[in-house]
């Protein structure tokens, strides 16, 4: 009778953050900017259709990277469980650290499973409040771990170099142009040199605290986009990534978010 195979607990943990950390890193980076009205988003994304930066309920949006059809279930998982809070109690019960939370416990119970692969993700959830001084960036890994992010961060892709960028060229109390033209350099940024992101490439969004409905997400594109970026040079295209795990096609539309 043979002897069944054996590995260790440590090298079990340590083979499946290896996997979930190479396919986020095939990915796009995605940056969030504090700025003086709210917290910008933007990332490279060709697609128009396949969103990595999204709106979960009035304050709150929803950021991530590596696999499409992983994050759009934690996602429209996110919208249902605000929705439902919201509904059954009141809105102003729906904070970014309960749904931060509610992530976390998700992600490491599917990383500490043996019976599944860990997911390929890495998310944002930031909730902006009457004050910048109360605005809340939270960053999850893969394995639920969670971290309060503040001025900025950035996740996937060549994070490293790209958050070196930010940390050269960030500023407090910047205005809404001046925080997507620093994001936007940093993501074009690498260690051979820079490039010029193509303005339809890019996805833009922002939660703005100076919107007077109740829901303070909005998309940022068309010639909105073009005004605040300016004259930048001519573009450059952007390299393929080797191996990306975002899909081409969605897989499930946005559902609508209840007013």
């Amino acid at each position: 009778m043979s002897m069944p195979y054996y590995v260790s607990p440590e090298q079990l943990m340590k083979d499946r953050a290896d996997f979930a950390r190479k396919g986020i890193a095939r990915g796009r980076s995605v940056v969030v900017v504090q700025y003086v009205d709210g917290v910008l988003f933007v990332s490279e994304n060709p697609s128009q259709a396949l969103h990595k930066v999204s709106e979960i309920y009035d304050r709150i949006a929803f950021a991530a990277v590596g696999r499409y059809n992983e994050f759009e279930n934690l996602r429209i998982a996110g919208v249902r469980l605000a929705d439902m809070r919201g509904y059954a109690y009141d809105r102003r019960d729906v904070t970014g650290r309960g749904l931060a939370n509610a992530y976390a416990q998700t992600l490491g119970t599917i990383f500490s499973s043996g019976g599944e692969k860990p997911y390929e993700v890495e998310i944002f959830v930031a909730e902006i409040g009457d004050e910048a001084a109360d605005d809340q960036i939270y960053r999850l890994t893969y394995d639920g771990q969670v971290a309060d992010e503040h001025r900025y961060a950035v996740m996937g892709g060549a994070a490293d170099v790209v958050a070196a960028h930010l940390e050269e060229h960030c500023v407090d109390g910047a205005t809404l142009a001046e925080a997507l033209a620093v994001a936007v350099n940093a993501l074009g940024h690498s260690e051979t040199g820079d490039r010029v992101i193509p303005a339809e490439d890019l996805e833009v969004a922002a939660l703005d605290r100076t919107r007077s409905q109740p829901r303070k997400f909005r998309r940022i594109r068309g010639q909105a986009l073009g005004d605040l970026l300016g004259d930048r040079g001519p573009a450059t295209p952007a390299p393929e990534p080797t191996g990306a795990t975002e899909p081409t096609e969605a897989t499930d539309p946005e559902p609508p978010i209840a007013p």
